[in-house]
């Protein structure tokens, strides 16, 4: 009889722990679509910096050619 009992608590115990398992096993699969979700849009992100870093590139050499024509014209 008390054999039987600790064999029912033990099957309880395991119960518990597949089911505890199977809730992390969740979470960690939404846990892992999220950083996937943000790595994709972190090299969104990286890339329109690099974008933008470009064209203030662009910028500045223009700006530099208007200051150069400028002093020309006041020479």
């Amino acid at each position: 009889m008390q054999n039987q009992t600790n064999l029912i608590k033990l099957n309880d115990k395991i119960s518990a722990m597949i089911e505890k398992y199977s809730q992390l096993k969740g979470e960690n699969e939404a846990l892992r679509l999220e950083v996937v979700k943000q790595k994709a849009e972190n090299e969104i992100k990286n890339q329109e910096i690099e974008k933008l870093i470009e064209q203030n590139s662009l910028k500045d050499l223009e700006i530099e050619e208007i200051v150069q024509k400028i002093e020309s014209i006041m020479v």
